[in-house]
């Protein structure tokens, strides 16, 4: 039987099926990057919601996983050399997860890292400035008076949004085949207009290619599971 019992996160949270991949998570647009492609590619797990209401992202069990006190992460009792690995950040998680299991990340080398620049665009781009209007038009932020902050992050949304709809031109997906950039963007696009009720904000409406290929992410069974792990 597979023996977790070196890592302390696994006596806050106890693996009911150590064998299996686990995850530690809630569904934020970050978190739902890993559900998704979990449930995309096939590979067991056992799930465990990190509560944000009570901060057990900042305790000491879940930061000796996730060092950045950020969800999601996860403990592979199966990883490289048949061994144990505790891995956080989504974007790493996204990629160490295709190479795992040879899904959702090309194997032609030109296509490879096609695919690596749009998630490096999400990591960099989409999820901290989606966040920020999140956070001055949804959250606390709302409050302030002065709107300059806000303003400065729904004009980078808006131009990052651009970026997005000239690229999707004549394209189903980010790169030519769903991958895991796909998994990294939607879901944070998905949120700027539903979660954080931004879409007349950011003039979403304008975006038609966005428009168009999030309905098309949103339509796969796994996405659907995805987005409500962990419930």
């Amino acid at each position: 039987m597979t023996d977790l019992s070196a890592f302390p996160i696994t006596r806050k949270w106890p693996a009911r099926h150590p064998e299996r991949l686990q995850l530690y998570s809630l569904a934020t647009p970050n978190g739902v990057k890993v559900s998704i492609m979990l449930e995309e590619i096939g590979l067991p797990y056992e799930v465990h919601k990190i509560s944000f209401d009570t901060e057990e992202q900042l305790s000491p069990a879940f930061i000796s996983l996730s060092a950045n006190n950020k969800i999601p992460a996860i403990l592979d009792p199966d990883g490289p050399g048949g061994q144990p690995l505790p891995l956080f950040e989504s974007g790493a998680i996204l990629q160490y997860l295709a190479e795992k299991s040879g899904q959702l990340l090309s194997h032609d080398p030109a296509q490879r890292y096609l695919t690596l620049q749009w998630l490096m665009f999400q990591m960099g781009g989409i999820g901290p400035m989606f966040g920020q209007v999140g956070f001055f038009h949804f959250f606390a932020g709302k409050a302030y008076e002065d709107k300059r902050p806000r303003d400065r992050y729904v004009n980078e949304s808006k131009r990052l949004l651009g970026v997005l709809d000239r690229h999707l031109q004549g394209r189903e997906w980010m790169v030519d085949e769903y991958s895991i950039a796909d998994i990294a963007i939607f879901p944070w696009v998905r949120n700027l207009v539903d979660r954080y009720n931004a879409r007349d904000l950011v003039g979403f409406d304008e975006f038609a290619q966005v428009q168009r290929v999030l309905a098309r992410f949103l339509e796969r069974p796994a996405v659907q599971r995805g987005l409500k792990i962990p419930g």
